[in-house]
């Protein structure tokens, strides 16, 4: 019973997360996240960044470390570079960040991001769609906590844990009349101090890390699209034989 009520509260820190960011969101449209669920290379790049960046604050406590050998990990490979809180492959990605420290830091404590993926969808995109963009639009503001404000989630808790890779930048405003009213409509990006990775392959590693995102979601998800393929073609076939036999069969009643 505890672990149901684990996933559950699980569950529901994950909707609230995503669905709180679209809430706050002030209408800057998703980018489309690649497809990188059936890429093993980026998965694998995903799954490294995801435990160097992500699981200091945020746990994954329903995905075993043993599992990426799904992703063409060996279990000494796992072990050798991706243990840090746990010493056994066998064991869940979990953090051993407080609660309570964690309330006072951020605001709140940090969700579970096993399926923070599937967790949320709506008329700007998939919930891959929306972490794509979101970690892509980070910004410097003083007038923060943490220093750092959000294009995709206003007034965000999360600091960005990335920047060192992105580098710092600076988003551009225009003016423009809409209904006869001025607005400050978003135009693009000015770097001002630059990162270790350019803007590239930045957006390339942050397409791997939503890459593994999404399959640790749901790692049998590629498994179930093929079987479906397989599936469809053999009604597909299925269908033809007994159209065939049908007409065979009554070819000669009248």
């Amino acid at each position: 019973m505890t672990k149901i009520k684990h996933i559950a509260l699980g569950l529901l820190a994950s909707l609230a997360f995503i669905s709180g960011a679209q809430a706050a969101a002030t209408g800057i449209a998703w980018d489309k996240a690649p497809n990188r669920t059936n890429d093993l290379p980026a998965l694998q790049n995903g799954a490294k960044l995801f435990v160097n960046y992500c699981l200091n604050c945020h746990s994954a406590a329903f995905m075993r470390y043993n599992r990426l050998t799904d992703i063409g990990l060996t279990e000494k490979q796992i072990k050798d570079n991706l243990l840090f809180a746990t010493t056994k492959v066998g064991d869940t990605m979990k953090v051993s960040l407080d609660p309570k420290e964690a309330a006072q830091w951020f605001g709140g404590n940090p969700p579970d991001l096993t399926v923070i993926a599937r967790s949320r969808s709506g008329a700007n995109g998939s919930g891959a769609d929306y972490i794509y963009t979101y970690l892509r639009t980070y910004y410097r503001d003083d007038t923060k906590a943490t220093g750092w404000n959000n294009l995709a989630f206003p007034n965000v808790g999360m600091p960005h844990v990335l920047w060192e890779l992105q580098g710092e930048r600076q988003p551009v405003f225009e003016t423009a009349s809409s209904h006869g009213q001025d607005v400050q409509v978003f135009k693009g990006w000015q770097q001002v101090k630059p990162g270790t990775m350019d803007q590239r392959t930045y957006d390339s590693s942050i397409a791997d890390l939503v890459g593994y995102l999404s399959w640790m979601a749901e790692p049998a998800q590629n498994t179930r699209i093929r079987m479906g393929v397989w599936v469809l073609l053999f009604l597909g076939l299925f269908i033809l034989v007994a159209w065939r036999m049908n007409a065979a069969y009554w070819k000669d009643i009248k």
